[in-house]
């Protein structure tokens, strides 16, 4: 592989003994990283989009699609929101954020398996 070096930035994270204020915001493939280093602006994008893509789950469940079917929907179209470049900011999460993340899961189970009056779904 080639790398196109007109193309391609850099991005040190790290401390070094001195504190700059002077890093930008950063978009890195639809990732966004703030000044802070926290991952709460993409966090809260992923779980808002996962979460409208829940909303047609719950449309497909009452319209008597079968539950296999609902758990591939989940798996091909939601999941992937949620999962997104995981690799890159999944270890520097909150135990906040990532309850975030686990509560778009848990609501999709609750739909897929109709499990209302699961002590886990009564929490949500």
């Amino acid at each position: 592989m080639l790398i196109n070096t007109a193309k391609t930035k850099e991005l040190v994270i790290g401390r070094w003994g001195h504190q700059s204020n002077s890093l930008p915001k950063m978009d890195l493939l639809k990732e966004s990283l703030n000044l802070n280093l926290s991952w709460k602006k993409h966090i809260e994008y992923v779980t808002t989009k996962a979460a409208r893509r829940l909303y047609f789950l719950k449309v497909l469940k009452r319209s008597g699609l079968p539950h296999e079917h609902l758990l591939h929907y989940y798996t091909a179209v939601i999941r992937p929101v949620l999962e997104s470049s995981s690799c890159a900011w999944h270890h520097n999460l909150t135990n906040e954020l990532s309850l975030q993340i686990e509560t778009i899961q848990k609501l999709a189970i609750c739909i897929i398996f109709a499990l209302s009056d699961s002590k886990m779904c009564l929490v949500l």
